[in-house]
């Protein structure tokens, strides 16, 4: 009789239903999707992609410059091909721009195929994260606390439709990954894509 080693304990729980299909994070700019998205992904044991990262990458350029040289609506078009592609893949954590939630026709798409995560934050806090860096076409040379409540207004109500919201504050990455892993456990099962 062979015997089988004890599983080692699992400290999130059974995670297994969790990976069946991909998790999709959308929210502000500065929310975390990227940082926070990674650590998930670690944790659910899936592959992690940053849709600002493929959208360079199948460009050829840095977002920035697709802003100066082709305009927002050229990086918006491109940015749903690559969300489309990639909801094509088997399941993975996928960090939104955020814009990309925005676009109707994405938004449909993401909720068909995948599970959208709106992390939610206060925009003081969205402030100081996205004024560390230079890399933010829409907040370059402007006051970010003014261009982050214009685009909360515009943008929550399509937001609001991502299947799960997580409240988000100045906290460890992680303290954000087990608010998203608790509240996607509440949600109903869902059928795999």
């Amino acid at each position: 009789m062979t015997e089988h080693p004890e599983p080692a304990p699992d400290l999130h729980g059974d995670l297994a239903p969790l990976r069946e299909k991909t998790i999709v994070l959308v929210g502000l700019m500065g929310v975390g999707k990227s940082s926070v998205g990674r650590r998930l992904a670690g944790v659910l044991d899936l592959p992690f992609r940053d849709a600002d990262n493929e959208v360079e990458a199948a460009a050829g350029r840095s977002i920035p410059a697709i802003f100066a040289e082709l305009g927002e609506s050229a990086f918006r078009d491109g940015e749903r091909r690559v969300i489309s592609r990639l909801l094509d893949e088997p399941p993975h954590v996928l960090a939104t721009g955020g814009g990309a939630f925005v676009n109707p026709e994405t938004r449909a798409l993401i909720n068909q195929k995948a599970v959208s995560v709106w992390l939610k934050a206060d925009i003081d806090l969205l402030a100081r994260r996205v004024s560390r860096k230079d890399n933010r076409p829409l907040v370059k040379g402007k006051d970010p606390v003014q261009v982050l409540t214009e685009l909360a207004k515009t943008r929550n109500p399509a937001y609001a439709e991502a299947q799960v919201h997580v409240q988000t504050g100045d906290t460890p990455h992680m303290v954000a990954v087990e608010a998203i892993l608790a509240a996607l456990r509440a949600r109903p099962p869902v059928a795999p894509s």
